[in-house]
Formats: structure tokens, sequence, C-alpha cells
């Protein structure tokens, strides 16, 4: 009895690969063998990079929320250790909004905690 391949299957798995690979520059996005490896890298990067951007927003927000602090003469960690002394409860993506768009509240925070 001859072999069977599930060629139904088969092409779908390939069809739906290229149609991840849409918009990708030359052999990458028509080229099966290519573009299967460029959607598996790609995979590998949405997710090391969904960690990654957790890590990078805690960066900013950390940097803001020192800017307004040294603007009222403390540091960032004078101000995190006031703050949690005094019990408010504010996490650091609030904390930055507030010293970026919302300066008096921030300054009404911080006078809160001297």
């Amino acid at each position: 009895m001859p072999r069977s391949v599930n060629a139904v299957a088969s092409r779908a798995k390939r069809k739906r690969i290229l149609k991840l690979a849409k918009g990708y520059f030359g052999r990458k996005k028509n080229v099966w063998t290519v573009a299967k490896n460029q959607i598996e890298k790609g995979l590998q990067f949405a997710y090391r990079d969904r960690k990654a951007k957790k890590r990078e927003f805690r960066k900013l927000w950390i940097q803001r929320i020192n800017a307004g602090a040294r603007l009222h003469g403390m540091s960032y960690s004078q101000l995190m250790g006031a703050l949690g002394k005094s019990g408010i409860e504010l996490n650091r993506k609030v904390l930055a909004d507030l010293a970026m768009n919302h300066p008096e509240a921030f300054t009404a925070v911080v006078n809160k905690v001297k």
C-alpha cells in the first residue's frame, strides 16, 4: 500500500506560517524554510520582550519619580521610604503619572510625607 501523506494539513500549516510572515522583507515572507525560521525567532523575541517590557517601564517610572522628587529636595529612595512609613500606598506607575502630568498633585503627596 502506498504511503499516505496528509497534504491538506501540511498545506494549512505552511499557509499559517506564511500568513504570519506577511510584511517581512525579501525571502523571509515567501520562502517556506526562511519564513519558518524567522517566525520562530520572532516568537522567541516576543516571549522575551513581554518580560523585558515590564522591566523597562519600571525603570522609566523610577526615573520620572526621581526627577519629580529632586525638584522638592528629596531623592527617590527617601521619597519611597517616606511613603512606606506614612502608609500611602501609591504604586510607581501612578506616582510617575502624577510627577509628569499632575505636578501639583505630586507636590501635595511629597508635602504630606515630608
